[in-house]
């Protein structure tokens, strides 16, 4: 879909290209009130769009959205954009164009989040862009609620609840055979080599015992059941279940 030629009505194979020379001219131009000038930037940086969208493209999302929202990240960088410093418009573009992507995809997000957590979270992401220009360097948490007044956990947890869910069949290499899965990365304690042969001794040992003994387990530690309840139910005294059930214990453990 990324490769195809029409997106939203717009034939990217035709899309211009600005030089250098051309973008600043046209950003003089808007600036003194020409509207036209404005309409040229957009058309001639609509490719820096579609290289963003790329990398968005395994979202599930459609395309001619992604570029539309892409569009509007593209329009306020350009609405922005100051010509007196020393910065290429791609360089100041596509971090817009990505977090109005990025915003896009997280409101739109299957698992909801409630707006108190998102604001949180979206304040963390500002002052955390703040800190990085500010001091040149990556921020800690700390660091960043500090700046907010609020307590590390906190922003922990609002930054937590925005992320996007990512399938366990989200391919994470390939390398032209068999690709490898978000899920084969993952262990499975519950999986381990111990636990499974404690089922299979637990199971043998249960075999060993009467039938009046395997119920009262089955009742007491399968169904979650009181003595007082199992005792109700099988037709004897709570003393006479307490007994059994020690007694099918004990056997148990022997076998085991």
């Amino acid at each position: 879909m990324v490769n195809k030629v029409e997106i939203c009505g717009v034939n990217t194979a035709k899309l211009p290209v600005l030089s250098s020379a051309q973008m600043r001219e046209l950003f003089l131009a808007m600036k003194n009130g020409e509207r036209s000038a404005r309409e040229k930037l957009i058309k001639g940086n609509l490719r820096l769009v579609l290289s963003v969208i790329q990398r968005f493209t395994n979202r599930g999302e459609y395309v001619d959205d992604l570029f539309q929202v892409g569009c509007i990240g593209l329009i306020k960088a350009i609405d922005n954009f100051d010509l007196s410093q020393n910065v290429k418009f791609s360089t100041y573009a596509v971090p817009m164009i990505i977090g109005e992507i990025r915003r896009y995809l997280r409101d739109n997000n299957p698992i909801r989040v409630s707006r108190s957590l998102r604001d949180t979270a979206y304040k963390a992401i500002q002052v955390r862009e703040s800190l990085v220009n500010r001091h040149s360097r990556e921020p800690s948490v700390s660091e960043i609620a500090e700046e907010l007044n609020m307590s590390r956990e906190e922003i922990v947890f609002a930054m937590d609840a925005i992320q996007e869910p990512v399938s366990l069949f989200e391919p994470i290499y390939h390398d032209g055979g068999d690709p490898i899965f978000v899920m084969d990365q993952i262990g499975d304690e519950k999986n381990h080599d111990v636990n499974w042969l404690e089922r299979i001794s637990i199971r043998e040992a249960l075999r060993k015992l009467s039938d009046r003994e395997k119920l009262i387990l089955t009742l007491r530690f399968f169904e979650g059941k009181t003595q007082m309840e199992v005792a109700e139910e099988i037709g004897i005294s709570q003393a006479q279940v307490s007994r059994l059930e020690k007694a099918a214990l004990n056997h148990m453990r022997k076998y085991i």
